[in-house]
């Protein structure tokens, strides 16, 4: 998912709706994007296998670490149980289209 693509940007406007973009994005990723993660790679011969870890978001991924306080736990549950993800990339796209109408086309070195 591109975020903000090529485009440049200047000004305060354009870091206002910057950040109020990433602001929706930040908790859209921690909450509702799994990722896998590699913890290993073997190398046999000339081959590389990789092995991937289940695919978990990164709220779940501090869930499950057992060094993690009970009252950070039950604020991440909280927090993730409020969230909409399909109202948040909504909202994210809508805040994407505000931002790229500001953009001054790719520039090339």
């Amino acid at each position: 998912m591109t975020t903000v693509g090529y485009d440049r940007y200047e000004g305060p406007l354009a870091a206002q709706r910057m950040q109020a973009l990433y602001n929706y994005l930040r908790p859209y990723v921690n909450y509702s994007q799994p990722l896998m993660k590699m913890p290993a790679k073997n190398r046999v011969g000339s081959r590389l296998h990789k092995h991937y870890d289940i695919a978990r978001t990164p709220c779940q991924r501090v869930l499950d670490v057992p060094e993690a306080t009970g009252d950070s736990k039950a604020q991440l549950q909280q927090q993730f149980l409020s969230l909409n993800p399909a109202a948040m990339l909504r909202h994210i796209h809508q805040l994407q289209d505000r931002l790229w109408q500001l953009g001054k086309g790719w520039i090339q070195p």
